[in-house]
């Protein structure tokens, strides 16, 4: 884990979808997507919940 993750879930938090978060990170959405992804599995948890209207 580092600062470029915890970025991430702030920006998906406060945004509440991952699209949204990638526009704002100015990056690719499955870029933001594998971070996440990446970072749910090294907490060994599920972040957010993931809906087809974004995430909670």
């Amino acid at each position: 884990m580092d600062l470029r993750h915890i970025r991430s879930f702030i920006a998906v938090y406060e945004e509440g979808s991952i699209n949204r978060a990638a526009t704002r990170l100015h990056c690719a959405q499955p870029s933001l997507s594998l971070q996440l992804r990446n970072l749910e599995e090294s907490l060994s948890v599920e972040l957010f919940e993931r809906h087809a209207r974004g995430a909670r």
